[in-house]
């Protein structure tokens, strides 16, 4: 298994891709959301057309860990800001997750343009105590545009005062809409266009009953999950995917795309152009 994103660019996600192939050995990248059983209804009812043609799909993950100038960067704890270990900022840490959610449920992403800014441009580095300068993004803003004609807007930052993890996602069709908050992720938010008079509205659904995502496998009926119990979902399917001869997803091939994206959202936002994927 590999942590996401599967490597710092796509490039660099090859040579292990090729490796596992060749070798015959199961593989798994952990994006985690896809095991939320909230989430994973929300691909189901897409995928059945209950929200009809998607137009749009939009998502934000927020942070504001790193707003103080005095965070160093590299090092165990804060690697994350250091751009020769994680590749990227907040594009690779936190829109890769909404990016590999987003092509989960919507399918591929054809084009996009991208703004991405690094607030505090020096940082003490960890290990050194020397000054340096941050190689990785701070916030990132992406138009997108899907391969099914719908659009899709995505945002992320560590410079949002307040927020620790703010993971939201919205769909709109011309049948519905869906909304979900990763706050309050056992409950999806459901407006269906084809309820009449009084009733009509947002419909607010616990998934904790009824015919959703692992009930009835792992999941004890009536009692919610927290964002812990994802990794469990995960495990459980990769290994039903050893048992079963059936790999589960994603795979390293899988997570390319989402790497893929992250490119050319760095890409984008250092030229300013569009990107097609």
């Amino acid at each position: 298994m590999a942590w996401k994103p599967i490597a710092r660019t796509a490039a660099e996600a090859m040579p292990m891709i090729e490796a596992v192939e060749a070798a015959g050995v199961a593989n798994m990248v952990w994006y985690n959301y896809r095991r939320v059983p909230a989430v994973s209804l929300v691909k189901h009812l897409v995928e059945s057309g209950r929200l009809g043609k998607i137009f749009h799909y939009r998502a934000k993950f927020l942070q504001d860990w790193t707003i103080s100038p005095d965070v160093p960067q590299g090092g165990a704890g804060t690697w994350r800001l250091d751009v020769e270990a994680a590749g990227s900022g907040v594009t690779g840490d936190l829109l890769a997750h909404c990016l590999d959610t987003a092509m989960w449920i919507n399918g591929g992403i054809s084009a996009l343009t991208a703004m991405t800014e690094t607030f505090v441009k020096q940082r003490k580095h960890a290990e050194t105590g020397q000054v340096q300068a941050v190689g990785i993004d701070d916030a990132a803003a992406v138009l997108a545009r899907f391969a099914n004609g719908s659009l899709g807007t995505f945002e992320s930052t560590r410079y949002a005062r307040g927020h620790k993890a703010a993971y939201t996602l919205e769909i709109n069709g011309e049948k519905g809409s869906l909304a979900w908050d990763l706050h309050d992720l056992n409950r999806l938010q459901f407006f269906d266009h084809s309820t009449q008079g009084e009733l009509r509205g947002w419909t607010n659904i616990l998934v904790t009953d009824g015919d959703h995502p692992y009930l009835g496998k792992w999941w004890v009926p009536g009692l919610i999950i927290g964002y812990e119990h994802s990794f469990t979902h995960q495990v459980a399917d990769f290994l039903t995917g050893l048992a079963t001869g059936k790999p589960a997803a994603p795979t390293f091939r899988d997570a390319l795309a989402a790497n893929q994206v992250c490119d050319a959202i760095i890409a984008s936002g250092q030229s300013g152009q569009w990107v097609t994927l």
